[in-house]
């Protein structure tokens, strides 16, 4: 029986990918970087520490990550400020949902808690959930189910009960590997063969798990 819902964050809430891909290509294209979306969905799902080992070793040891993602988070608020937090279709249908059913719910990001927590309360999200586990809060990023496990003890509860919900190929693997049930809903990245068995239920939409979630729990 499905008792908590636990909930990556970029990507999945909010439509925040995009924003970052278009500040990142901007920022390389000003520096004289080559760089292409491809580059940049080699990141989806990664904590800061492994993105800056994947850009250094594509840029080489001097490329000035640390410096670059400063920039790109200060240049991220601005547009969220002016534009609004982009929140994906179907959240707040789930959200409420959830709370209807007495189902628990946790954030379970690779963001650091600073921007996430910050992105959650700007969105009108943040009273919805009852815990948070953000990329400073773990010592493994996914895929490792660190993430995916602290955010079941948080909710205490065992993670065979819960759902996680990803729109990213390590976040599935990360869920996976935790023993929970996987949503996965693509944004950037569509399921690899590879991952397509560790996937419970592939939709569109977060509304559209409503009626996974729903089935699941008369099953039991």
């Amino acid at each position: 029986m499905i008792k908590g819902a636990v909930f990556d964050m970029d990507g999945l809430m909010f439509d925040s990918e995009r924003f970052v891909y278009e500040i990142w290509q901007s920022m390389l294209d000003e520096i004289g970087l080559e760089y292409n979306l491809n580059i940049y969905k080699n990141t989806v799902g990664l904590r800061a520490d492994r993105t800056e080992v994947y850009y250094k070793s594509i840029y080489g040891r001097d490329f000035d990550y640390k410096t670059l993602k400063a920039k790109s988070r200060q240049l991220f608020y601005e547009r969220v400020e002016r534009e609004g937090v982009p929140v994906k279709k179907g959240l707040f249908e789930m959200l409420e949902y959830l709370k209807t059913q007495n189902i628990k719910i946790s954030l379970a990001t690779s963001t650091s808690s600073q921007t996430a927590l910050k992105l959650l309360k700007m969105a009108n999200v943040y009273d919805y959930f009852d815990a948070f586990v953000c990329g400073d809060d773990v010592k493994n990023g996914k895929p490792h189910p660190e993430v995916f496990l602290t955010a079941a003890e948080k909710l205490e509860l065992a993670p065979e009960n819960c759902a996680a919900f990803e729109d990213s190929i390590n976040g599935i693997k990360s869920a996976s590997a935790a023993k929970m049930k996987t949503v996965m809903v693509p944004d950037f990245l569509q399921p690899t063969d590879e991952v397509l068995p560790l996937i419970d239920f592939l939709c569109e939409d977060l509304s559209q798990a409503i009626k996974y979630i729903e089935n699941e729990n008369i099953a039991k």
